[in-house]
């Protein structure tokens, strides 16, 4: 397929953002834009990429589909800050995996992921200790997540978080 259509114009596939001044921003791929049940597009990698800098979060991967009307995340969550928080809670677990199921622990992260508002908040999320990689097959050799491979190897998670939002939604 041409690049250039007729009038000259260079399709990437990239979603821009224009800024006063001229400068374009890029947030995202068009074949990661998705649309949300009330019909809202969501651009996940710009709300990945606002997550990221939250003090837990290594990693983070923004799932949404068009039969439901919230996002979900699984978090790959740094190690230590996570283990410093639960040493200042004074929150005792025999091992990671334990803290990351801890609904205290998730709830601290979701705390801290609050930067979103509306429909860009990720309304439930998962705390996995393994962090996404070439070798497990959730990266990209640029460290783009491999939205489809990420679907499936966290399948359980996503529908574990939308059943857990609908029990929650319908008390």
């Amino acid at each position: 397929r041409e690049v250039l259509d007729e009038d000259g114009w260079l399709h990437t596939g990239d979603i821009g953002l224009w800024h006063t001044g001229g400068r374009l921003k890029i947030i995202d791929r068009k074949k990661n834009i998705f649309k949300l049940a009330q019909g809202e597009y969501i651009a996940p990698e710009k709300i990945e990429n606002v997550y990221a800098k939250c003090k837990f979060i290594a990693q983070c991967f923004i799932y949404g589909d068009s039969l439901n009307s919230s996002l979900v995340a699984i978090v790959s969550v740094d190690q230590d800050a996570l283990k410093a928080w639960a040493s200042s809670q004074g929150i005792k677990y025999k091992d990671l995996e334990q803290l990351c199921n801890d609904p205290r622990a998730r709830a601290a992260v979701q705390a801290e992921m609050d930067a979103l508002r509306g429909f860009e908040f990720a309304k439930s999320v998962t705390l996995v200790l393994e962090p996404f990689t070439m070798e497990n097959g959730l990266l990209t050799p640029t460290f783009k997540i491999k939205r489809a491979q990420a679907k499936a190897y966290f399948a359980k998670a996503i529908s574990n978080m939308y059943v857990e939002l609908t029990t929650s939604d319908s008390s």
